[in-house]
């Protein structure tokens, strides 16, 4: 009899894996004084099949050993489950239902890859789907029908398609009471897609035509900390307070490329990140920071800011560590709060930097000790401007923190 080969559960077109092996080939075992070697040397050893077709396998070994064999097959069963923490009835549901043209990994069952097929529509999703990409495809329609099983999905990443405003199917969205991340950049919308799912974290829309945010459209998204409206055509009045309304809990928003010619109003409190390169924005109203006393990460970088639209306090926030105006049209340095580690001010207009104008304290106070009125600052980027080395002596005195100056 030829040696037995491993076990297989096959299921449409998806090969679950080995799931046990012949333990002929590993367990040498003593029972009156009999020694088990090959199973050629016992024949009486029938294996299961995946397909049932055969009744379960029986063994004239002993009793124990009949026992710790199928307990051992059960173990190789169900560690791939377990690992996922998923119950085998589901596993076997889901992998069943994988549609065809996508691949669900047998070792990682809850997630669904159907990215990269060509598809011009959006199959059937399995039950019990976490994970679910869709990306680089040319699919049209977010279809409400075929995600109607995916009551459980966490994470749905759908970029890089031609979906439209009309394209997004009523309660496509909204059916899905668990979804924490949702990706649809470069699509063709021209609004935020509305009914949104309250348990949303992350919402990442860039690169569309988006041109208007509706009113309310965020109205119950407490938990919503990520909002990248990057790459879109939004401007001045369509950020707006009422547009936002809603963002009660919001940490980053990314508004960069987009076409606002001032600093957008309305923006929730707990703001963290503050993303606006690539817009047309002249000047920032002084006390502009008040309303956003979190604020840690501004980028600002490749606007029209020149030196009259930049009050000379505004920046003097304590919460700012990161502050990014590269590509303006300043012709001086702003002053430096006390609390910021890094500037970057390239490729803009400024001749001289002085550290009488732009110390946040009196240079002749600062000494070598470390305290909290000591200016934080370690990284200074001043390149393609015209200010000529070396950098003047108090602007060193004022910043003894100073660990790169980029001239």
């Amino acid at each position: 009899m030829s040696k037995v080969q491993p076990w297989w559960i096959q299921t449409n077109n998806n090969t679950i894996g080995t799931v046990c092996k012949p333990l002929s080939d590993h367990i040498r075992e003593s029972e009156d004084n009999h020694q088990i070697t090959e199973e050629a040397e016992h024949p009486n050893l029938v294996w299961l099949r995946a397909d049932h077709s055969t009744p379960i396998w029986r063994s004239r070994l002993g009793s124990k050993m009949e026992l710790l064999l199928s307990l051992l097959c059960i173990l190789c069963l169900v560690s791939p489950v377990l690992g996922q923490d998923m119950p085998y009835e589901e596993y076997m549901a889901q992998i069943q239902a994988c549609p065809k043209e996508c691949r669900c990994p047998p070792n990682f069952p809850r997630a669904v890859y159907c990215d990269n097929k060509g598809l011009k529509s959006m199959p059937k999703i399995p039950p019990h789907t976490w994970y679910l990409y869709l990306q680089n495809n040319l699919i049209e329609v977010l279809s409400a029908d075929s995600l109607s099983n995916a009551t459980q999905l966490r994470w749905l990443n759908i970029n890089r398609n031609n979906i439209t405003d009309a394209g997004v199917e009523k309660g496509a969205l909204s059916a899905m009471p668990h979804l924490v991340h949702l990706y649809m950049d470069d699509n063709l919308l021209s609004s935020v897609p509305s009914p949104l799912p309250a348990s949303l974290e992350h919402l990442r829309l860039s690169r569309n035509r988006i041109s208007k945010i509706p009113a309310g459209v965020f109205n119950g998204l407490d938990k919503l900390h990520l909002l990248d409206l990057q790459g879109n055509k939004l401007m001045d009045d369509d950020v707006t307070e009422v547009s936002l309304k809603g963002l009660n809990n919001l940490v980053q928003i990314n508004l960069a490329k987009n076409q606002l010619s001032s600093m957008p109003l309305g923006l929730p409190s707990t703001t963290t990140q503050l993303f606006l390169d690539g817009n047309n924005i002249e000047k920032i109203p002084a006390g502009y920071f008040k309303g956003l006393p979190k604020v840690a990460f501004l980028r600002l970088n490749h606007n029209k800011l020149g030196s009259g639209g930049v009050p000379k306090n505004v920046f003097n926030v304590s919460s700012i560590l990161d502050l990014q105006l590269s590509h303006n049209q300043l012709t001086e340095v702003p002053l430096i709060p006390t609390g910021l580690e890094h500037l970057h001010l390239d490729h803009n207009r400024i001749e001289s930097v002085s550290g009488s104008n732009v110390c946040p304290v009196d240079v002749e106070a600062v000494d070598d000790s470390v305290n909290e009125s000591m200016p934080r600052l370690r990284y200074l980027r001043l390149d393609g401007n015209a200010i000529k080395p070396p950098i003047p002596r108090d602007v060193i005195l004022c910043f003894r923190l100073l660990r790169s100056i980029v001239i």
